[in-house]
């Protein structure tokens, strides 16, 4: 059959393209006038505060130099830690529901907030009376979640190099002094609660968190399911810049953490490849613990396992509902992934976590720990609003006229007595 004649020119035409051809981004570099006036705000500002998201990744070194010259504390939007956080010393920390006070009143508190390539999306966390500057390539992310003093279209690194010439040094750090010693402490606090005890059962989530960041590879590839799996992540992963963490933080949708593992593994087959999964989360897409077999991916899967929707019942518990439909009746774990050819370990005492965890870590091909952990730890939002407080008493009190006292108790003798 012949070939239509502009088709034909096409394929004569066609050039394959080459493996060595690298996509190239733009760079979007705002203008003179802009960054000019961008320096006039941020010379104004007595308690600058710069909260910092994915937008910064590259920028690492023109961030750092920004806070030098205004003392100012970094506040990390979740995407954007893991570009951030590493080699800081203007670090306070997360803000929003999974931060932590020190990050959520060094914004509170500030006279002007500069954000940089973030849609941080919680409104509640932005203050009401500073200054707010945005700086982000993409033109719709501009005032959409704050209202805004001046919004810049720019890449951050672009942006941060024009701007840095027209800055001089403040003298005044007593901001930034005050927010990094409140995250020295709030630190220190969080890896307390990281404790395990050989007997003491169940396991503190936090524990197993902090172990598997202390065995995982300098360059490992972390990606946890939504709910207090993102929150152990968020607080306990350590990220030095060779480091990645995935997840579905722009939406709450589960069991997220093993399919991006399975694809960054595919991608990266040289580096470590970890999930911080749920119980629910794994059942979800459980079938995928045999695309690890089939494709001999040596993915390391990490079950925090409570038997129950966790964050879902933190959030009931904090608008004073009794929790129902949130409790898990677990399948075999360890038995399915050993059916699946995976090594499988089951931990309830975390006298034996290290070791098996290493055990996992070391093992060529895929793996699972069931890491079996409290099912009521607390973990507390950066602050707490008396609605919640409110919430919180009127569960206990309907958990107590309701025969559920034992929750109250169990509850109180998990965080309190550790």
């Amino acid at each position: 059959m012949a070939i239509p004649g502009d088709v034909a020119l096409r394929q004569a035409n066609y050039v394959k393209p080459s493996a060595t051809i690298k996509a190239r981004h733009p760079e979007v570099s705002p203008s003179e006038d802009e960054v000019k006036e961008l320096a006039g705000l941020l010379k104004q500002g007595k308690a600058v505060t710069i909260l910092g998201g994915a937008g910064c990744a590259g920028a690492h070194s023109e961030l750092m130099q920004l806070a030098g010259k205004l003392k100012s504390p970094i506040v990390s939007a979740l995407r954007g830690r893991e570009h951030i956080q590493y080699d800081n010393p203007y670090d306070v920390g997360l803000t929003g529901l999974i931060g932590f006070s020190c990050g959520y009143h060094a914004i509170l508190e500030a006279d002007t907030l500069l954000m940089l390539g973030t849609d941080f999306p919680y409104t509640q966390f932005y203050p009401e009376q500073a200054t707010i500057i945005q700086v982000d390539r993409r033109g719709e992310n501009l005032g959409r979640r704050t209202r805004l003093d001046l919004g810049i279209i720019g890449d951050v690194r672009a942006t941060l190099g024009a701007l840095l010439p027209l800055l001089e040094d403040k003298r005044d750090d007593k901001h930034l002094k005050r927010f990094v010693h409140h995250y020295q402490e709030t630190r220190k606090g969080l890896d307390e609660l990281a404790v395990g005890h050989p007997g003491h059962k169940p396991m503190h989530p936090q524990y197993v968190a902090k172990t598997a960041d202390d065995l995982a590879a300098d360059d490992a590839i972390f990606a946890c399911d939504v709910g207090t799996p993102t929150i152990w992540a968020a607080r306990y992963l350590t990220m030095n810049g060779k480091r990645r963490l995935l997840g579905l933080f722009n939406h709450g949708s589960m069991a997220n953490a093993m399919p991006q593992a399975i694809g960054a593994q595919l991608t990266f087959p040289g580096r470590q490849v970890v999930t911080f999964s749920g119980d629910g989360g794994l059942s979800m897409l459980m079938g995928d613990l045999l695309s690890l077999h089939q494709h001999k991916l040596p993915v390391k899967t990490i079950v925090f396992s409570n038997s129950a929707l966790a964050f879902v019942e933190l959030e009931m518990k904090a608008a004073g509902i009794l929790g129902e439909g949130t409790e898990l009746v677990n399948p075999d774990f360890v038995g399915v992934a050993r059916s699946a050819g995976m090594f499988g370990v089951r931990v309830e005492d975390p006298g034996d976590l290290p070791e098996a965890m290493a055990e996992a870590f070391r093992h060529d091909g895929p793996a699972l720990v069931d890491a079996v952990v409290n099912r009521t730890e607390l973990s507390m939002p950066p602050t707490i609003k008396l609605d919640q407080a409110v919430g919180f008493n009127l569960w206990a009190l309907k958990a107590v006229l309701n025969g559920r006292g034992d929750e109250v108790i169990d509850l109180a003798v998990s965080n309190i007595i550790r």
